[in-house]
């Protein structure tokens, strides 16, 4: 039995980047033998096994026979014959069919190391084209990688537009869409991930609405221009509103349903809808007090910071958000004790809905008092 480092460990490594997960590939063993092992399986589709100390993954070597649609359509054959390089050969790209043994040796049948000094995300092998989810995969890397300079091979980009014309990206369930989509908005390049949709005409059938929208070279300005304190799933949310913002409302509902869109994305969009924030938008007390309420801002502190951030990569300067964000918290401060105390004062008695009012009112005068402050910077 022969133990190998695979996959994005290796390639990590080699790109001196922080190496967050390990994944081993065993040559010459039997499920039987790994159970043996004290590893516990929990592959259903093929033999992936959990190390009994460290609960790392460590997957039997295989080869795959396409034999349906879809990015599930394989057989799969798991064996001690199934040598290194045959399992290899299988995964999508070269810079992620590298292996290393316990000795440190690299093994490299496929040239990934060269790949890696070229900056080229290029195909093992024709079997590319067999699953469908590896259009998806590689545009992620596109976007995951440009910082390090990476572009498509126009080869394998060739074998993207092949996969999008045969219809079978719609065979992918929408979970697996919406999993590598999120994982580009969680890069620093998000645009460029759209551009590799576009270059491999792989908008249909899951983005669609985009095709026809989406300005690519002035979301890549826009993400320039988002503010970097906030942390990485509300930036990956922030992404995704600026991608699309060019769509009408219904148009971005149907990319929710059809992508099953978790909650907090779709709300942050509706809510950016709902505002409809332009740089031209002419600021004035009234109108920050009726977007916070459009917003739902008086509720939903967070998701009202994060629509100021897509705000600011739209074009609202720094300093101008700045004064926003400060108003906003003064007025989100004025409570319903200090609102019932004021009317106590003045002979008056508040009760139930009377309450909100007299806070919202307090809160548009405290806005309107205030507003010379925002005047200065904008």
């Amino acid at each position: 039995m022969e133990i190998y480092l695979v996959g994005g460990a290796v390639r990590d490594a080699l790109l001196n980047k922080p190496v967050h997960e390990r994944d081993f590939v065993v040559v010459g063993s039997t499920v039987d033998d790994m159970l043996k092992r004290g590893f516990r399986q929990v592959g259903k589709d093929f033999p992936v096994f959990l190390h009994p100390q460290t609960g790392e993954e460590y997957a039997l070597a295989r080869t795959e026979r396409k034999t349906a649609k879809g990015y599930t359509g394989f057989t799969v054959y798991a064996a001690p014959d199934v040598t290194l390089e045959a399992d290899l050969q299988r995964r999508d790209l070269t810079i992620n069919a590298i292996a290393q043994s316990d000795s440190g040796e690299l093994i490299d049948p496929y040239n990934g190391l060269a790949d890696i000094q070229a900056r080229q995300l290029r195909h093992v092998s024709e079997a590319f084209v067999e699953d469908p989810l590896r259009v998806l995969r590689v545009a992620r890397f596109a976007a995951r990688f440009a910082d390090d300079g990476f572009t498509i091979a126009p080869e394998t980009l060739t074998l993207m537009r092949t996969i999008s014309a045969s219809g079978e990206l719609a065979e992918l369930p929408a979970e697996r869409v919406w999993r590598e989509t999120e994982k580009a908005l969680h890069t620093n390049h998000m645009h460029v991930f759209w551009q590799a949709i576009a270059d491999a005409q792989a908008w249909s059938p899951w983005f669609t609405p985009l095709a026809d929208k989406l300005d690519i070279s002035k979301l890549g300005e826009q993400l320039s221009r988002l503010p970097r304190h906030f942390n990485a799933e509300q930036l990956a949310q922030m992404c995704w509103v600026l991608t699309c913002l060019a769509l009408t409302s219904s148009e971005h509902e149907q990319l929710v349903q059809r992508l099953k869109l978790p909650n907090a994305y779709a709300k942050l969009a509706n809510s950016a809808f709902q505002t409809a924030y332009s740089v031209t938008q002419r600021l004035s007390p009234q109108w920050f007090f009726n977007t916070i309420g459009k917003a739902d801002g008086w509720r939903r502190k967070e998701q009202f910071l994060q629509l100021v951030g897509v705000w600011q990569a739209l074009g609202m300067t720094a300093d101008t958000a700045q004064a926003l964000l400060k108003l906003y918290e003064q007025a989100l401060s004025v409570s319903a004790r200090e609102v019932i105390a004021s009317a106590a004062e003045r002979q008056q008695q508040l009760a139930g809905p009377a309450i909100g009012e007299a806070i919202r009112q307090q809160q548009q005068q405290l806005i309107e008092a205030h507003w010379r402050d925002i005047d200065g910077v904008n």
